[in-house]
């Protein structure tokens, strides 16, 4: 067939971040699933803070049982958490959990909705949370999910009465619910948003209560709960051959990064909402009282619901596509109708019934997942229609508008290949997701274009549209642009169409500490999105601070292809500290941004764009030892850091911890969460001690205080609790300020304790035995005071430490004072106070 030319118009804000999922192949029995859900007029919102907060028990059951359209609005993306599976935190955390949301509700059957609030860690009062926030921000995007989804009932996860009990993020999320329930039928309120949207009015709120909420089964038996509605959500569904508390575990265990893999349950287990505002149920357990959720609630849709309804009662499975004819004939209808709101919604669920019971494949497949401006890419149409339906491909279409004519009748089961290439513009903006395109703020992201607020993804622009006839019936499948492609070790896997610059770069290292005024190699690699590709790079750098050479020639022959670049830094003589990144000059453009791929399993891939720069810190820093043992644990670059300051570090495993392999290193230090993530160290943990005894070191760094895998923490008696410094800011007092690890070989002041990342730390331990000394002490406003931050036991010949400190934040933001009093931590015992001194002078 002749080749011709697509040219596919990118709008200005990109592509979608989200690798392409391999194409549904749906049974019989999840087509009929999707009728049922056709003819339930009715929808659910549910409303928490974060990835991993949602009742994925309710939101199977909403979606499967009653089948009910319901999405889970998530306030944040969860970038403030910490990650089990990987280093990546902040932004990138933020990806993956944005991720690991959207793979839960592929799961439980729910959408997914966010705002532009971003999780800036643990706060403990919702008056914090919201001024950090930008309450009204916030709020508006709340009220503008409510006036675009338009639910019916509204279900919090959190109770707006327990402010400073709980964390400040969940209760500002019921507090912002609350407020938004009245304020979305109010024109007066966010009125902008009324040009893209209508005024909504929720039937009714309720709260999902538990007995965790009253401490415990016990008490909640006690409750009075006429002023609830109670669910067993432990139905089974024969169609799936899963009970809904299955399928709910299935979709909580997609948050792996913070270690919510589980085992699933099934039988019979009640859930409870309680009923907080609106209309009151009349002794019904039905939460769509009052509602019409049948096709005669929207005018004129009492005659498609006779349709539908008969092609639920009567479906074949057997043969699906004998109800096609019926799908068509509603479809019209349905384009019919006054009410804009369900004509969308029920359209698109229709074609895609349509799509199904015919068994029409349609695909548009490009020869590689990435391109650049002006990149022209070969792509591979593919069009099959698996029925005797008469369907007739008219035609293929693209966003700008270009029209390429087919008129091909499709034989059944017969495959259609079509070759074409489609043209990248110049002006393509690449892929990245949308919230990180400008710098926001500690509590917002920013996001100027409403028509963006609260969508999971970057939508997708590179599209084809296959206009079809079936049953002389015009209808548009848009399918997004994909790569298919294979490996031999994975077999058949998808990928987006995405835009990549022509040109991107990157430090090697995020923090580059110096110890000295000795001068530094870096290392800068640029990535090619071209072929051919030629220009120059040069590092932008702080004052007093040199790079040589200013400039260096880059020449890649072939796009992909990385080149790499070695330039010298010479720092200050005195202490300083500020950023340095690469910036690659390509023609008459300039390109300052890292191109970053986030592969997992249990996710899709993903790219994303940051800005190239690495914080670079001239230190005063002195240490003892040299060799370092890490064992790792949830993920985390502390390995990295320490090598950074000259330690020789090395990553065991818990196979490795014997005496002899231990007898090579001066200090072992035991990563974020090792103890809630790896079983084997319970039976590791004697050798270790037996290591401090002998005269090393050994620094345990934080653990939370449940799933804790090993039988003894520590040599003495070690109590972890909850307890945990979330202001960045907080006044640190010394304890013990005559004590070695405050004072050799570094000497370390309030000073060290400035410029810290988003808290002091967390899950401090709140009892010890005589046998500890706490060093510092600290506490959130309004609080006692926290003594557990940094515990010193002397075991043996050697020491034992225990910090909640957040070193694993504060190392990769450059935090000059966490290294210096880290330093300090691995060198006790290692020397003198009066040697220091000596060498000092």
């Amino acid at each position: 067939m002749q080749k011709q030319l697509l040219t596919i118009l990118i709008c200005v804000f990109g592509l979608s971040i989200t690798q392409a999922q391999k194409p549904k192949t749906p049974s019989s029995s999840e087509i009929y699933e999707s009728i049922q859900k056709l003819n339930f007029l009715g929808s659910v919102l549910y409303v928490a803070a974060h990835p991993d907060d949602e009742n994925t028990r309710l939101i199977a059951y909403l979606s499967n049982q009653v089948k009910a359209r319901t999405a889970y609005l998530s306030l944040t993306r969860g970038d403030g958490g910490q990650n089990l599976i990987g280093p990546e935190i902040r932004e990138l955390l933020g990806v993956i959990r944005t991720q690991e949301l959207l793979a839960a509700r592929r799961v439980d059957g729910g959408e997914q909705l966010f705002t532009r609030a971003n999780d800036f860690g643990y706060s403990k009062h919702p008056d914090e949370t919201l001024q950090i926030w930008d309450k009204d921000q916030v709020l508006s995007d709340v009220v503008l999910a409510i006036r675009q989804f338009k639910p019916d009932v509204i279900i919090n996860r959190f109770d707006e009465k327990r402010a400073g009990k709980t964390h400040g993020h969940h209760t500002g999320s019921a507090i912002l619910s609350l407020e938004a329930f009245d304020l979305a039928n109010d024109k007066t309120a966010y009125p902008t948003q009324l040009k893209q949207t209508s005024l909504w009015q929720p039937k009714r709120l309720f709260y999902n209560t538990s007995s965790w909420r009253y401490g415990g089964q016990e008490a909640f038996d006690k409750v009075d709960k006429s002023n609830m509605v109670r669910f067993d959500i432990g139905t089974y569904y024969p169609t799936k051959g899963l009970s809904n508390n299955e399928l709910a575990d299935m979709a909580r265990s997609q948050h792996l990064c913070q270690g919510f893999g589980r085992l699933s349950q099934r039988g019979s287990q009640d859930e409870y909402i309680e009923f907080l505002k609106g209309d009151p149920l009349n002794g019904s357990n039905n939460i769509f009282e009052g509602i019409d959720t049948s096709w005669n609630r929207v005018k004129g849709g009492k005659a498609i619901g006779d349709i539908l309804n008969a092609v639920e009662e009567n479906f074949n499975f057997k043969n699906p596509a004998s109800h096609v004819s019926q799908l068509i004939e509603a479809y019209q209808l349905l384009q019919r109708i006054e009410d804009e709101h369900w004509k969308t919604q029920k359209s698109e669920a229709l074609k895609t019934i349509i799509q199904m019971c015919a068994g029409l494949y349609l695909e548009a497949s490009a020869e590689t997942n990435w391109a650049t401006q002006k990149d022209i890419t070969k792509l591979n149409i593919e069009v099959l229609n698996r029925s005797d339906l008469p369907i007739t491909l008219e035609s293929l279409k693209n966003a700008s508008g270009l029209h390429i004519a087919k008129g091909i009748a499709l034989k059944n089961n017969t495959k259609y290949d079509f070759k074409e290439v489609i043209k990248v513009p110049n002006n393509a903006q690449p892929t990245t997701p949308y919230w990180l395109n400008e710098k926001g703020s500690l509590g917002m992201y920013k996001v100027d274009n409403m028509s963006l607020i609260g969508k999971p993804e970057t939508p997708r622009t590179y599209n084809i549209d296959f206009n079809v006839l079936i049953n002389n019936t015009p209808i548009t499948f848009t399918k997004p642009v994909i790569q298919r492609f294979s490996k031999p070790d994975k077999g058949e896997l998808y990928r987006p169409f995405e835009i990549i610059p022509e040109a991107s770069a990157k430090i090697t290292e995020k923090v580059i500490i110096l110890d000295n005024d000795q001068q530094r190699d870096i290392t800068v690699i640029v990535k090619a999105g071209r072929d051919n590709l030629e220009g120059d790079v040069e590092v932008c750098h702080p004052n007093g601070w040199s790079i040589f050479p200013k400039k260096q020639k880059v020449s890649i022959a072939h796009k992909g292809e990385e080149q790499t670049l070695t330039f010298t830094v010479i720092p200050p003589k005195e202490q300083s500290e500020g950023f340095i990144g690469p910036i690659v000059h390509i023609g008459d453009k300039s390109y300052s941004k890292e191109l970053i791929e986030i592969d997992y399993e249990h996710i899709p891939f993903q790219t994303v764009l940051l800005r190239s720069e690495s914080k670079i810190v001239r230190l005063d820093i002195k240490k003892r030892g040299e060799n370092i043992a890490y064992i790792q644990g949830a993920g985390d670059v502390v390995p990295e850091s320490l090598e950074q300051i000259g330690y020789n570090v090395r990553i065991i495993s818990p196979d490795e911890i014997t005496a002899e392999t231990l007898s090579r290193f001066d200090a072992v230090v035991v990563g974020i969460r090792a103890y809630n993530t790896i079983e084997d160290l319970n039976f590791k943990q004697q050798q270790l001690f037996d290591f401090v005894a002998n005269g090393g070191n050994m620094i345990v760094q934080y653990n939370t205080s449940h799933r804790v895998k090993v039988d003894n923490i520590a040599p003495y008696d070690l109590q972890l609790s909850r307890d945990r410094v979330t202001d960045e800011t907080a006044e640190v007092r010394f304890l013990k300020p005559d004590h070695d690890v405050l004072n050799f070989p570094n000497k370390i002041t309030k000073n060290d304790f400035e410029g810290w990342t988003q808290e002091r730390g967390l899950y401090f331990p709140d009892r010890w035995s005589k046998e500890f000394t706490p060093i510092l002490s600290m506490n959130d406003k309004g609080e006692t005071a926290k003594d557990g931050s940094l515990l010193i036991a002397k075991h043996g010949k050697g020491h034992y430490i225990y910090t909640g400190l957040s070193f694993f934040r504060e190392f990769p933001a450059g935090v000059s004072g966490a290294y210096r009093l880290f330093a300090n931590m691995l060198s006790i015992g290692k020397g003198d106070i009066e040697q220091n001194q000596k060498l000092n002078d």
